[in-house]
């Protein structure tokens, strides 16, 4: 019997292909074949334009396409078939890395093939290689403590649904909202309502072309780009 592949979920950081981690960027060196994740629309990868500088020129890079819908049907649908064109690469004895901005278990395509790819595989070998995170990279950025003493920190969703973000944030030392992109007008809205806006940082595009950083939350675009994320200090002026 051929034994599986190992599956290496790596993450990749934000944006700038030096932010790589040094076990990442060996990996991506051995493994037989590199997935990638990109919208069903082109096949283009943000992670895997993060990663290019680290491959060998013989490195086999998979795009795997999933849909920018909110369509259960439609996204399982997506997850299921390329759980399986993954599947079939480790079932046969080769080791492959699933690529994914930021970090692996965080907000991540990572996190929702993994289960299928289990089932489908259940003596899968795996193993999970952190990425450094967007908010991570735009603390640096900005020069920002995320942070400190006893106070906690708050990571979620730019969604607020049934009231959760604004419960959530009114307890909150400080916060990250991560996909800030999603309804930003009722967030701005929200962040002023709770007197947090003068505390609230905005970051886009980070470590990409076109990177922007906002220390007025009015200055923020309405429709911001998907890579887009607000820093949250309470009782900063």
């Amino acid at each position: 019997m051929t034994r599986l592949g190992t599956l290496y979920g790596l993450g990749v950081g934000p944006g700038d292909p030096e932010l790589l981690t040094l076990k990442a960027a060996r990996i991506l060196g051995q493994v037989d074949t590199v997935f990638a994740a990109s919208s069903s629309k082109n096949d283009y990868s943000i992670a895997a334009a993060i990663v290019a500088p680290h491959l060998p020129a013989t490195a086999a890079v998979t795009r795997l396409p999933f849909p920018m819908t909110r369509d259960d049907a439609a996204l399982a649908t997506a997850w299921a078939a390329n759980a399986a064109a993954m599947a079939a690469v480790l079932a046969d004895g080769r080791d492959a890395a699933f690529i994914t901005l930021g970090d692996p278990l965080l907000y991540s395509t990572f996190g929702y093939v993994l289960p299928l790819l289990r089932a489908l595989l259940p003596d899968l070998p795996v193993v999970v290689v952190p990425g450094i995170t967007s908010f991570q990279a735009a603390a640096a950025r900005t020069g920002q403590v995320l942070v400190e003493s006893g106070e906690n920190l708050l990571i979620a969703s730019g969604v607020d649904e049934d009231g959760r973000l604004r419960r959530a944030l009114a307890e909150a030392d400080n916060a990250v909202i991560l996909k800030a992109y999603r309804s930003f007008p009722q967030l701005r809205t929200m962040l002023g309502e709770l007197g947090l806006a003068q505390g609230t940082t905005f970051v886009t595009r980070l470590g990409h072309k076109g990177e922007a950083v906002e220390r007025r939350l009015d200055m923020a675009p309405e429709k911001p780009h998907y890579l887009s994320l607000c820093l949250i200090k309470r009782g900063q002026t």
